[in-house]
C-alpha cells in the first residue's frame, strides 16, 4: 500500500466519488439502460455512503479491512450482460474505486477477488447484504 491516508483525506475522496455517483445518477435516463445505469449509480453511492460512516468512527486500516470483507461477499456478475446485476457490479465498482483511492495493492485485490463467491451459489448472500 501507498502512504496510508489520513481520516480527512479519506472521507474527502469519498465524497468526490459520491459526486460523481450523483451525477451518473442524473445521467442515467440518457443510456441505453437507464434503470440497470441508475441502480449502479446508486449502489455505489450507498457504498460510499456506508464507508464514509464507517471511517467517521474507525482508522483508515480498518475502513480498509471493512473495505475488503465487503468485497469478499460480493458474488461475481462479470462476462453477464452489461444491464444485469446492476446491484452488485455497482458495489464492486464502488469498492475498486475505494481500493485505487487508498492504494490498495493488487495483489490484496486480486486474493480478495479470489475469495468471492460465486454469482449461482450466492443468491442468498447478494440477499442478504
Amino acid at each position: 500500500m501507498k502512504e496510508p491516508m489520513t481520516t480527512d483525506q479519506l472521507l474527502q475522496g469519498l465524497k468526490h466519488y459520491r459526486r460523481i455517483a450523483r451525477q451518473d445518477m442524473l445521467r442515467a435516463p440518457e443510456t441505453p439502460w437507464p434503470e440497470a445505469f441508475l441502480k449502479h449509480a446508486e449502489c455505489r453511492r450507498e457504498v460510499y455512503v456506508a464507508l464514509g460512516t464507517y471511517a467517521e468512527t474507525h482508522a483508515p486500516d480498518d475502513v480498509i479491512a471493512h473495505a475488503l470483507t465487503l468485497y469478499e461477499a460480493i458474488p461475481f456478475s462479470t462476462g453477464t450482460p452489461e444491464h444485469e446485476h446492476p446491484d452488485l457490479k455497482g458495489r464492486e465498482n464502488a469498492l475498486e474505486n475505494f481500493f485505487l483511492l487508498v492504494g490498495v495493492d493488487p495483489k490484496t485485490r486480486r486474493e480478495a477477488r479470489s475469495r468471492r463467491p460465486k454469482l449461482s451459489a450466492a443468491g442468498e448472500v447478494a440477499a442478504g447484504s
